[in-house]
């Protein structure tokens, strides 16, 4: 079974997962107004970048905004969740192995020490993300099954990770779930709310661009329109 879920299964959820990616940001970027925002952006593409790249940075930094700075324990548990969600995936030394053997692609690994603390670091996170649901009425009211689901699809994979690594239980069983759940997670990701790790760049791109340009970036500068 490793041999299937590592090899036929694997190049099936990469497809799947780069080309639902590739579709919902060709959809995206198809759906931009011509008039408000095509123009602006072709025709002040220094201004729109710089805007953008504003945009994104400071989002990306903890505490780099306002909306960060109002809420400093969820923006803790958002970026220690995001932190180790992101790191340990992309850099964990077993990955590496993986993707050579697999792939044939040279990859940069952690240091299992920093792997295991960072992981460890997002799964506290995200138990400090669900009790927030729970305990404020303002996120509870909004919050429906779908929400829920998503956060055990995000955290299944470095959870059943963290296991096998650590050696509790049964090594092979936790493996298995380790790869199946994160499989099953690169699948949602074009589909669901997920999607977000990369429609963050294009919204935090696209409303950069709208300061940088039109919403009094170019005040006064020769702005026709």
């Amino acid at each position: 079974m490793y041999d299937f879920i590592t090899g036929p299964l694997l190049w099936v959820v990469f497809a799947v997962f780069l080309g639902g990616l590739a579709y919902r940001v060709v959809w995206y970027v198809k759906g931009l107004s011509q008039p408000l925002d095509r123009v602006a952006y072709s025709s002040f593409p220094a201004d729109g970048a710089k805007g953008a790249a504003r945009s994104i940075l400071f989002w990306l930094l903890p505490f780099g905004t306002h909306s960060w700075r109002t809420k400093p324990g969820f923006t803790a548990a958002f970026f220690g969740f995001h932190i180790g969600a992101v790191l340990v995936p992309l850099f964990l030394a077993g990955h590496a192995v993986l993707l050579k053997q697999r792939f044939g692609l040279p990859w940069p690994s952690l240091p299992q020490g920093l792997a295991d603390v960072l992981t460890a670091l997002a799964l506290v996170s995200i138990v400090g993300i669900a009790l927030r649901r729970i305990s404020l009425p303002e996120v509870r009211i909004v919050t429906t099954w779908y929400d829920w689901l998503l956060l055990v699809i995000a955290a299944a994979p470095l959870f059943s990770g963290f296991i096998a690594v650590m050696h509790w239980g049964d090594y092979q069983f936790w493996l298995l779930a380790h790869i199946l759940t994160a499989e099953l997670l690169l699948v949602a990701i074009p589909f669901t709310k997920l999607y977000h790790v990369v429609g963050f760049f294009l919204s935090r791109a696209q409303i950069g661009m709208d300061y940088g340009i039109k919403r009094g970036g170019r005040k006064g500068r020769n702005m026709p329109w």
